[in-house]
């Protein structure tokens, strides 16, 4: 009768190391998926900084070459009206386009990581869940065992 009680402590205490082991393991993939979901917003701004740095320094570009745009036509003494203000206005229209592109793909990234945190918090929790499943499962076939060994004596 003993070593039948032996026999049923080592079950249970298995199903309860089984049981502490996989509420470890959920609690870890909650918090991986947390951080991984938190680099994902990191690198959102990160992106977002970038590209408002990319628009400014194409602003700065186009400006710069507006400006001489400008001062060439006066230094040639034509007035600024006709083919010189049609060519200012399309490098002005030219920026803003550009511009706008620079803005669309900052949302596309933006959107990006922010959907990849999403996913992230999502698969950690079905996977904690899924591991405290686990636990009880570990918890309850370790009782059974014990309780199987129990009643063969």
């Amino acid at each position: 009768m003993a070593w039948q009680a032996v026999a049923a402590g080592a079950a249970a205490a298995g199903g309860l190391l089984g049981y502490k082991g996989n509420q470890a393991a959920a609690k870890a993939a909650r918090q991986t998926a947390e951080f991984n979901a938190q680099v994902a917003e990191n690198e959102a701004v990160l992106l977002q900084r970038r590209k408002t740095s990319e628009e400014a320094n194409m602003r700065k570009s186009s400006e710069r070459l507006t400006g001489t745009q400008r001062v060439a036509t006066a230094a040639s003494g034509v007035q600024l009206a006709g083919s010189p203000l049609q060519a200012i206005a399309d490098s002005y229209f030219a920026t803003e386009f550009d511009a706008l592109n620079i803005q669309y793909a900052a949302d596309i990234e933006r959107t990006s990581k922010e959907s990849e945190a999403a996913l992230s918090r999502a698969t950690g929790r079905a996977r904690s869940s899924a591991l405290k499943t686990a636990s009880y499962q570990s918890l309850l076939q370790g009782g059974s065992q014990a309780a199987q060994i129990m009643g063969m004596g």
